[in-house]
């Protein structure tokens, strides 16, 4: 099967993209080393990837060292708000990477681009929220036979598969290269952390400092926002359900309490859980005047949008990424993104610097199916320590960081029980 060349929003944008495309790439050392590596080594010569991701300078960069690597691919966006419809537009023109991504797709036009992507017919799948995974399961079961094994890329997406796993219905093995920890020790914390951050600031232009900031998870994404938000002199409260993070949190300096309990006094409330309706309606009726509402879980599911808009008795966009809610008394309630994944609806996402990691592991792990797809089962897997390994390994090359390496004593005497007291 052969997908259409592309399907963007603006073809005159492309320049543009380019020149946003090259420049995160001089953040990206890592991405840069592995270009010239699968320039040489064509690991993935002759094999078609379907990669649903979100459509960025970073995702781009991604592309190109999958395509340097022999790869036959096929982009579509994982978000219907980010898509970088410049950066789609260079893909397509200056790149030639068939891509099928516009910023605003409703539901029916983004899974329409979807399944364009799906139609090369691929064999290994790269994931960002597991949709691909999920048509394939549903609509496009025909094309199960072909595939050898996908990579996912973040947290919502490895707990759709291990549910999917769990139930016996995932019909290949996925690696999750989320759980890698040169992936979600820094995208998760410090790459959310910091394009959360930004993105409230460019939506909003509020000062932070003084401002009640409500942290909904204390997960590595949440651990980065309430970091971020307290280094810009918020007062953070985290929420939790988990007992380890909420102490965890709390020995950290965060108030830790009930959703419910905070909302009176929050000033910016951001839900980062990988949940349905963190935020619901009795949560939003006890919000204060002027409440800022903000997602940065992968679907707009985590605040109860609906329950809102019925509460409502109008609603209006003062700023462009800013709903205004206004409630019987006219109160007035804040959501930004429109419930979507905030840090890529409301600005640009992570740092190419942090994301360099999160892709090189999607590449090697890409690579990886593809040379043990025959002795991989149909689950979930974290991502191979060598590989997690390689990457640290490179990052602080780039970084000018050496490291100590154990003597053949100290070798020995870690694998060794025979010494004590």
């Amino acid at each position: 099967m052969t997908a259409t060349a592309y399907d963007i929003k603006d073809p005159s944008l492309a320049e543009a993209g380019a020149n946003r495309i090259e420049w995160a790439l001089t953040e990206m050392p890592v991405l840069r080393t592995l270009m010239d590596r699968f320039d040489q080594t064509r690991p993935l010569e002759g094999v078609r990837i379907a990669a649903c991701l979100h459509v960025t300078a970073e995702t781009a960069n991604l592309a190109r060292v999958l395509v340097k690597g022999g790869a036959e691919l096929a982009l579509c966006a994982s978000n219907p708000l980010s898509t970088q419809d410049d950066v789609a537009a260079a893909l397509a023109l200056t790149y030639d990477v068939p891509v099928f991504a516009h910023r605003g797709d409703d539901h029916d036009s983004y899974y329409r681009r979807l399944a364009a992507a799906l139609d090369i017919g691929p064999q290994i799948t790269i994931d960002d929220g597991a949709d691909l995974v999920n048509q394939l399961h549903t609509a496009r079961r025909e094309l199960l036979d072909d595939i050898l094994g996908g990579t996912e890329e973040t947290t919502t997406g490895v707990i759709r598969l291990r549910a999917m796993a769990a139930d016996g219905a995932l019909e290949y093995p996925v690696i999750a290269v989320n759980d890698a920890d040169t992936k979600h020790l820094f995208d998760n914390r410090y790459g959310t952390g910091q394009s959360v951050l930004d993105s409230i600031l460019r939506a909003t232009n509020i000062l932070i400092a003084g401002k009640v900031f409500v942290v909904c998870g204390y997960g590595w994404c949440g651990r980065g926002v309430a970091m971020r938000a307290l280094g810009m002199g918020a007062k953070v409260i985290v929420t939790e359900v988990e007992p380890v993070r909420a102490i965890e949190a709390t020995m950290d300096g965060f108030q830790v309490m009930p959703l419910i309990d905070a909302m009176p006094y929050a000033d910016i409330v951001l839900t980062v859980t990988g949940d349905k309706h963190v935020v619901d309606r009795h949560h939003l009726e006890a919000a204060k005047d002027g409440c800022i509402v903000a997602n940065a879980g992968h679907f707009d599911v985590e605040v109860n949008l609906k329950a809102l808009k019925q509460m409502a008795d109008g609603v209006s966009r003062p700023r462009p990424h800013v709903d205004e809610y206004v409630l019987n008394g006219g109160r007035k309630l804040r959501v930004l993104g429109e419930g979507r994944l905030v840090n890529l609806a409301a600005a640009e996402g992570h740092p190419p610097a942090v994301m360099d990691m999160s892709f090189a592991n999607q590449a090697l792990g890409a690579v990886h199916v593809r040379q043990n797809h025959n002795t991989l089962e149909k689950t979930v897997y974290t991502m191979p320590e060598e590989i997690d390994r390689e990457v640290a390994r490179l990052k602080l090359a780039s970084m000018g960081i050496a490291i100590d390496v154990l003597t053949p004593e100290q070798e020995k005497y870690l694998n060794s029980w025979q010494e004590g007291t």
